[in-house]
């Protein structure tokens, strides 16, 4: 449970929020370089998730980033002086000298400051500081954020080819053409892990679905649906960073397979059915329904092509079978999250449909969300979605999918815990 801190006259009032969270950090010592990049305003917040769960943060700014971002910022949210210059006080043998901090982030790292490090050159605070902690042995994160053709560059491959094993790198992400830096919530879990946090997923063993069915008409024609796979996906990737070993059971979808599963690749709803059940003769902790798999499927798909000449076809459709009804028939004490999609119901509407599918599965949790929405057919990448339990609702807002892929894992692991 977090301990409410008392504030002193000489306490600055910012560090109030500390180990709000959790405690898992308390008396970490953490020093967060800022280099220059449009990336930096993310740092505050990373700054402030950090301190929530215990640590006590210090911020080292470029000049660079000085332009964008007002060092009162960090002031503000640290509580600690800010760094953008090196004076008499000796603040990189301070802040980086032998254990004198128990990590250093840069976040974000430009080419220019994973350079100066790699090559042992220190004519700014940040590069000074990185030198220090380099040869005091203090572990360094580094969150590469670049252009994507910058990162592929042959001289910054072999700096990063030089520097593996020696500090820790934190995969950007690859986005319009960018090695965006990562998420600030990336970067705690990587610091909780770092200082032996543990989720409560951890070896867990999780089956998923995900993606879409497709089902014949004849060998070329088929009924789908728009389904992506990007949630379903995402939770996976999700999963596996909290240690889970994780089999995603994954229909058609555009999406690329997270490293890390066993990914288990199917077309039809009777493929998807099939290899549930038979993966299922393994014990497993949690069953994730997360596939937009077909309600109907053709009743006597043709097994030659349809001919193009007919002016009316009539295909006569029947039930495929609800795959999440059969879960807790297979293994009764598995943890089982359902998908709940609908289109254009009020939110008590959304509610009821999802306790119903709750009652008739025995799933323990569901995810519910409308994809009928004006707001979600603009921009799919986003979206809202409820999760639904016998006790209570709570709603992710309307954030990015890759949030609530977040979200989702949180409430699972709050539920484990329980």
């Amino acid at each position: 449970m977090a301990v409410k801190r008392k504030i002193t006259k000489n306490d600055h009032p910012s560090l109030d929020i500390v180990a709000s969270h959790g405690m898992e950090l308390t008396g970490k010592k953490i020093v967060l370089c800022v280099a220059g990049s449009v990336a930096a305003y993310k740092a505050i917040e990373l700054a402030r998730l950090l301190m929530r769960h215990g640590a006590d943060v210090t911020c080292v700014a470029s000049s660079a980033v000085t332009k964008l971002i007002q060092p009162d910022y960090f002031k503000w949210a640290t509580g600690n002086k800010v760094i953008t210059k090196l004076t008499g006080e000796l603040e990189h043998i301070r802040l980086a000298d032998y254990n004198q901090s128990d990590l250093i982030i840069v976040y974000p790292a430009t080419a220019n400051t994973l350079g100066k490090l790699a090559n042992g050159i220190d004519d700014t605070p940040i590069s000074t500081v990185l030198t220090v902690g380099f040869g005091s042995k203090i572990p360094i994160l580094m969150c590469l954020a670049m252009h994507e053709s910058m990162y592929e560059n042959s001289a910054i491959k072999k700096n990063i080819e030089f520097l593996k094993g020696k500090i820790q790198f934190l995969s950007p992400q690859m986005i319009e053409g960018k090695a965006k830096a990562p998420e600030p919530e990336d970067v705690l879990e990587y610091v909780l892990r770092r200082f032996g946090f543990s989720s409560v997923l951890k070896n867990k063993k999780v089956l998923m679905t995900a993606g879409p069915t497709i089902e014949y008409i004849d060998p070329v024609r088929v009924i789908t649906n728009q389904s992506s796979g990007k949630t379903g996906v995402l939770l996976a990737e999700e999963l596996i960073s909290a240690g889970a070993k994780v089999t995603l059971v994954y229909g058609p979808g555009i999406e690329k397979p997270p490293k890390g599963a066993k990914v288990i690749k199917i077309l039809t709803s009777k493929e998807m059915f099939d290899v549930v059940k038979k993966t299922m003769k393994k014990r497993f902790d949690v069953v994730v329904m997360a596939a937009a798999a077909a309600d109907y499927t053709p009743e006597n798909p043709d097994k030659k092509k349809i001919k193009s000449s007919q002016n009316v076809l009539t295909i006569r459709l029947k039930k495929a079978p609800k795959i999440i009804d059969h879960i807790k028939k297979i293994q009764k004490d598995v943890f089982l999250v359902g998908f709940k999609a609908e289109a254009n119901l009020s939110r008590k509407e959304l509610i009821k449909e999802a306790k119903k599918k709750m009652a008739e599965s025995g799933a323990d949790i569901v995810v519910a969300n409308d994809i009928g929405t004006s707001r979600y057919r603009k921009n799919p990448d986003n979206n809202e979605v409820l999760i639904v339990n016998s006790k209570s609702v709570v709603s992710s807002g309307w954030v990015k999918k890759q949030k609530i892929a977040k979200f989702i894992r949180k409430e699972l692991e709050d539920r484990l815990k329980g």
